[in-house]
Parts: C-alpha cells; structure tokens; sequence
C-alpha cells in the first residue's frame, strides 16, 4: 500500500506523518504538494494537520479549492481510502467528504494537550484491531475541534457505526468533564457511509515513537494496515 501525504501552505504535521509512516512503520510514501494534480498511484491519501491557509475564513475553507482536492474526491469516490487529521479533517468536512462540521472550541480557547480517547467499534478500516474497552492516550491541539452535525446525521451516524472514536476519561467512561471541545456525543472522528474516508481531531502520529514516551497512536495508524502493535 502506498501512502501520499499532502502538504498545504501552513501544513505543520505533515513532516511526523511522513516520518512514522516511513520509519517507524516502513512504509512507502509518496510527498504530495497542494497544488500537484495527480496523486502520483497512492493508495492512501493524508491530509495532515495545521493550519493550512493561515486558517482565514473557516479552518479549512481555502485549502478545500487547492487542486490536489479535485483528485482527492475522485479518489474517494471511486474507493480509494483518505484520512484527514485535525485541520485535516476540517478540509474533509468543508469539501463533504465527511459529514458535519468542526466548530470553535465551546471553551473559546486553542487547546494543545493529552486526552483519552476510545473506539466507538470495529466497524472501519481506522479502528478494526482497537479493543472498545482500550483507552488511548492521544495528544490534540486545535482551536476548532468541537464536532457538530444535525440531529438527522447524528442519528445516522450512530446507526451505521460511523463513528471512529469519542473522548473519554482515563477510565474509559464517556463523560462531559472528559470531552475537550464540546463536541457533539463526545465525537473525537468519523467515517463516511462507505467507509473509506475517516476523519479525526486527536494526533495519532504524535503519538508513535517510543522517545516521546507514548506509542498509542501507532495502534491507530497501524490499524490501517491490519497490523497489530506488539
């Protein structure tokens, strides 16, 4: 499987994406620049976090027009598998690759720091070899993670297991005091119906080297590739 990681101007994680996949994972990746217009015979496309645009208008909202974006739709809506992280995921929901939206913080503040986070169910490709009962410890940094979507899509989302993974305490109980952005059902991620496209707040890939003390991401992204952390 090979992996494209796009990186947008004001893209600040897409060199540790590239990094865990390439080193810690060993696996092929191809770098993809937001203005390229084909993706180069990926499998697996990232968008990374940051702050892509400067984060003028909505999170986002102008990295949606780069042109890579038109093969990333293609992409998906052919089957090809795309994972957005934090301001990744933002781009995914304003190009409607996934649904709802991510608003700002309920706390009005950017937050940088550890959460807990668990599998909703194994349903999807991001979280098919993650135990519901694990907790993860996830780091997430962003002003604009409150995941919000109607009542009718929220309603289906729980339906058709769509959603990858809620915010927790370090007990594995889903509670408001554990939910660090107001996020609707304590969502920390989501897929689309067909299950190809996945969405997701927290950092997995800060979270995937044994010199930061914290390996849980690597479940998540190792997941992905139906290997299991030893």
């Amino acid at each position: 499987m090979k992996f494209g990681v796009i990186t947008f101007p004001g893209s600040n994680c897409d060199q540790d994406m590239i990094y865990v996949l390439e080193h810690k994972m060993g696996l092929e990746v191809e770098r993809l620049w937001h203005k390229d217009s084909d993706l180069k015979g990926c499998d697996f496309i990232v968008l990374p976090g940051g702050f892509s645009f400067g984060d003028y208008l909505r999170s986002g909202a102008i990295a949606n027009y780069s042109p890579i974006m038109a093969e990333v739709q293609k992409h998906a809506e052919s089957g090809g598998y795309v994972l957005g992280i934090c301001n990744g995921f933002q781009i995914l929901c304003e190009s409607k690759l996934l649904p709802g939206t991510l608003l700002q913080n309920n706390h009005q503040k950017f937050s940088c720091k550890n959460i807990y986070l668990r599998a909703d169910n194994n349903a999807s490709l991001l979280n098919q070899n993650i135990s519901t009962e694990e907790v993860l410890k996830i780091p997430i940094a962003h002003a604009e993670g409150r995941y919000f979507a109607t009542d009718e899509m929220l309603k289906s989302l729980n339906e058709k297991n769509q959603v990858l993974f809620r915010y927790c305490n370090e007990n594995g109980e889903v509670t408001d005091q554990a939910n660090p952005n107001g996020s609707l059902d304590n969502i920390a991620g989501v897929c689309n119906e067909a299950g190809n496209v996945f969405g997701m707040m927290p950092h997995p890939e800060r979270a995937a080297d044994e010199e930061l003390g914290n390996t849980d991401g690597l479940k998540i992204l190792e997941s992905i590739v139906g290997l299991v952390n030893a």
